[in-house]
């Protein structure tokens, strides 16, 4: 009988220490699903930084470059009027006319393109209306003069154009 005892002891603390085994590795499982969620969470966000570091860093170019071309435009508006000046000297005409188109490739390069005028039709986003007539030959809010040429960057104006619109 005391034989039978000591294996049902050692029945039960066998089922004791698996039991404990058991508590023992379902502990760890627990903290390794803690620890790769917080990883799969520490992961994700660093991706979100990533990408928001990214397009804060597109938009800052984007507004600088936009700065830096409308300081500029005032140069090419000067350029422009030089080089439709008559002048005796060819050369001279020649020359400021390359540098314009120069800084005009400069600025395309860059993404910076005229805003159309003439012969399209208003709109507010663009144009900066500074005077009115009445011409039966044109539409309804089409442009007729361009006083200042306006520029953007895609779809962010740098300039309004500055435009006489009909009717």
């Amino acid at each position: 009988m005391s034989e039978e005892k000591e294996k049902l002891k050692q029945e039960q603390e066998t089922e004791q220490e698996v039991k404990t085994e058991k508590t023992e590795l379902e502990l760890k499982q627990e903290e390794l699903d803690d620890v790769t969620d917080r990883y799969k969470r520490v992961l994700a966000e660093f991706e979100n930084f990533k990408k928001r570091s990214s397009k804060e860093r597109e938009s800052l170019y984007s507004s600088i470059l936009g700065d830096v071309v409308e300081a500029m435009l005032p140069v090419v508006d000067n350029l422009e009027n030089a080089a439709k000046v008559e002048t005796e000297d060819e050369n001279y005409k020649k020359g400021v006319e390359m540098v314009l188109k120069q800084f005009k490739d400069v600025l395309s390069s860059k993404g910076v393109e005229e805003i159309k005028t003439v012969g399209e039709t208003f709109d507010p986003e663009l144009h900066e209306a500074v005077s009115s007539i009445q011409n039966p030959d044109l539409g309804e809010k089409e442009i007729a003069e361009e006083y200042r040429k306006g520029y953007k960057i895609g779809n962010r104006v740098i300039r309004h154009s500055m435009v006489v619109v009909a009717n």
